[in-house]
Parts: structure tokens; sequence; C-alpha cells
């Protein structure tokens, strides 16, 4: 059990919750690992497809979102291990949809994608430091994270005990992450980018076209897509590039691809989003 849920911290996250959730989803992970090795991935993720398929006679306008470049930029939130790796705080929760989704290989296919084809990337981040644990009010989720140290560093100029850590980026991403040319945020500090300096560095790039992944479906990631869609953006969301947490109180990714369908100038699945980046080149 992680070492931050050894006593009740008053999360309501109890150690048989974490320890159900983490069973059911470590025999999931398993399985999926198993099926990939054999090449029998795509089993799993037409499984997942069929669990949050489309309705078959939308009742809503289908629109899309052409890419221009010079005008069309990949953001991703929040790809750091606390949301999207086995040791990570969260995946007691999320584990289960980030494996059905196949989130993690997913949005490494969007980096690949988009720096083939010389197309820009921001990427969001989440930190807290100890002066964000002093707030005198949280809302559900703010006072969970903090209680479980979600994103904890030491502090804002400090990158002290920060490697591998839940607040750093998963390993495989590094290398697209820490290239020299993707745009590293200022954090944001609840769930959209209107505390942080992502539209200002979209802005100064002449961007005005967003494809967005990255965690959590129904929370930063969806918050960033209604603030940018505010702010006079097109935004097009990569369904299986992100993942929910699964709790008593609801799916959380299924809650997502509902807003997703009914807000979003286009949802589309990976494949479609990496080969749209690639004609675009």
């Amino acid at each position: 059990m992680d070492k931050k849920h050894d006593h009740e911290c008053g999360c309501g996250i109890t150690h048989e919750t974490v320890d159900l959730a983490r069973r059911r989803v470590l025999a999931g992970a398993v399985g999926a690992a198993a099926a990939a090795a054999s090449g029998a991935a795509v089993a799993a993720t037409d499984e997942a497809r069929a669990l949050y398929a489309d309705p078959e006679n939308p009742g809503l306008p289908q629109i899309d979102m052409a890419i221009e470049p010079g005008r069309t930029a990949l953001v991703v939130t929040d790809p750091q291990i606390d949301f999207l790796s086995e040791k990570g705080v969260t995946w007691g929760v999320v584990g289960e949809s980030v494996t059905e989704q196949g989130t993690v290989d997913n949005i490494e296919r969007l980096f690949v994608a988009a720096k083939a084809a010389g197309m820009p990337v921001f990427i969001s981040p989440h930190y807290y430091y100890p002066h964000d644990h002093k707030w005198n009010f949280e809302g559900t989720l703010e006072k969970t994270m903090h209680a479980i140290g979600m994103f904890d560093r030491l502090g804002p100029l400090s990158l002290e005990n920060f490697e591998g850590s839940g607040a750093d980026w998963m390993p495989q991403y590094k290398k697209y992450i820490e290239d020299g040319e993707t745009i590293v945020c200022s954090p944001h500090k609840v769930y959209s980018p209107a505390q942080n300096d992502l539209n200002l560095q979209l802005r100064k790039r002449g961007i005005d076209k967003v494809i967005l992944a990255g965690m959590s479906a129904n929370l930063c990631t969806q918050a960033h897509l209604y603030e940018l869609l505010e702010l006079g953006y097109e935004v097009a969301v990569v369904r299986d590039a992100t993942a929910g947490a699964k709790v008593p109180e609801g799916d959380g990714y299924l809650a997502a691809i509902i807003n997703f369908r009914m807000v979003a100038n286009a949802v589309w699945w990976t494949e479609e989003a990496v080969e749209r980046i690639a004609r675009s080149a």
C-alpha cells in the first residue's frame, strides 16, 4: 500500500477502498500487458470502445476541426506519474480507466506525431507547493489531492526530490517534453488553465486551435477544454488519450465523454488524430 495511506488521511480514500481498487486494476493491467505482448492489444481497445461507444443516432450536430499548420498545437494536461503510473497515488481509482483506454501509450503516440510534424507541443502541469496546503478552503478533489500529497513539490524554486516523484513526468515522455522545444507552462492549481500561462503562451505563438489530451478526463482535461473554448480557441479532444477515476460516485471518464461530445469542436480517437497530424505536416 502507498505510504501516504498508512493512516486515515481524511480524504475519504480508506485502506479497503485503495486495496480493492488496486487489486482489481492490477489484474486488468497484467491481462492487458500480456495481451499487448502477444499482439492482441486491439481486443482490449475494441472492448473499451464498445463500452463507451458513441450513439448510433446522435441527437446533436456532428462538427469537426481542421488542423492548420502554424495555428494548431498539441496541449497535454498533467502527463505525470501520480496520474498515469502504477506508482502514482491515484492509480487505485484511475488505473482501470488508464489501462482500458491505453492512455499512456496513446499520449506518447501524440507526442511522436506532433514532433514528427513540427507541431508545437504545450504541457500544462499540476504542482502543489507547501504554501498551497495552507488554503483556507478546498473543494472535494482539492482536499483529496492535498491529503494524499498529489503533485507535491518542495517549492517553486526547488527541484529537490522531484526526479521520479509523483509530480515528475512519466519516464517515457521525458525525451519529448525535455527536448528544448516543448513549452512547459506554469502550473495550474485547481483544474483549468485560468491561473497559469497556457493562454499567453499559445497566443504568443499564434495558436488558435488545440488538440487536447492528458489527465484527468472529467477534471483538468475537461476544465482546460471549457476554458480554452471560452477564450475563443477551437478544441479537438483525443478521447482515448485521457482517462478518469471510477469511484462509487460514478465513472469520471463516462461523464467526460458525454461532455466532450456536447461542447468540443471535435472528438477524435488517437489513430485519427495521429493521421490528421501527419497529413498536416
